[in-house]
């Protein structure tokens, strides 16, 4: 499955040769940010209103910017599901309580200055487009079928604290306002990527990954933040170049234990392969 997030571009936003493999950004914007916008007249209605109709509009409002809020929360669980091989359904359906609470802030708005056929109409169309717009939430788990949960979990809080070290690098990054280098940063975290899509289809490498996906990953994060820092500051040619350096010894050593992983995993598959060729001759049975 495709990483959604981070990927390799230039400077200019152009692809760079060698990205992660189906990398692309966030599809979350756009519409979803339309939907903070568009109920905002309620706020004028609210207040050219009596108390009660006030009341309501604002009701209806709240509503509406909750159901905003799900939704591009929702998108984002999404995302994170499908750029992984075995992942657990969203614990809160946010997109289908968006669907229903848009519904509900359009069919109380509808009520508060037109009637109850309005209000119906508005809610069960409001929901409706909402939700043939932005879709709902996976209701099933991903990958899962025969696999020791306890394993899978593991790996999961593993990869979602290493998630969070990727995303505290990025927002250091913006602090240092360098394209270049804020480029080469996604290199690097599409690197990590790959280490961490190859430890969730096999939970077994998280032992070996564990030091990448935390302690490595930690000292990388505390290196961006000081790098921002000083670059911010400054822009200290010297201390580019030195996180420059940095980066390129954690993406040659993130993708030498991912490639060490990928062997040790063929090697178990031989070793099963020959186990079950030598029982097979045991039991009398010659392969076709």
């Amino acid at each position: 499955m495709a990483q959604r997030y981070g990927g390799k571009f230039s400077p200019e936003g152009k692809p760079v040769k060698g990205a992660y493999r189906g990398a692309k950004r966030t599809r979350v914007g756009g519409r979803v940010n339309l939907l903070f916008i568009i109920p905002l007249p309620l706020i004028w209605k609210a207040f050219t209103s009596d108390p009660v109709g006030m009341a309501q509009y604002l009701v209806a409002l709240g509503a509406l910017i909750l159901a905003a809020w799900l939704t591009r929360e929702g998108l984002l669980a999404q995302e994170a599901y499908e750029a992984r091989k075995v992942a657990r359904r969203p614990a809160l359906p946010r997109k289908i309580v968006g669907s229903i609470l848009t519904g509900l802030g359009l069919g109380i708005a509808g009520f508060a200055g037109f009637g109850v056929i309005e209000a119906a109409i508005f809610a069960v169309l409001g929901a409706a487009l909402h939700a043939m717009a932005f879709g709902i939430d996976p209701l099933k788990d991903k990958g899962m079928d025969g696999v020791d949960t306890f394993q899978t979990d593991r790996v999961a809080r593993a990869v979602d604290e290493a998630e969070k070290h990727l995303t505290a690098m990025t927002e250091a990054m913006k602090r240092a306002g360098d394209r270049q280098m804020m480029a080469r940063l996604e290199a690097f975290q599409a690197t990590a990527r790959d280490l961490f899509r190859t430890v969730e289809e096999d939970p077994r490498d998280l032992t070996a990954a564990r030091k990448y996906l935390s302690v490595y990953l930690m000292g990388a994060r505390d290196a961006t933040v000081k790098f921002a820092d000083i670059y911010g500051r400054s822009h200290d040619e010297k201390a580019k170049a030195d996180y420059a350096a940095l980066l390129d010894d954690l993406e040659q050593n993130f993708a030498a234990r991912t490639q060490k992983m990928l062997l040790d995993d063929r090697s178990d598959l031989n070793i099963e392969i020959e186990v079950l060729r030598d029982r097979l001759k045991r039991e009398g049975i010659r392969a076709g």
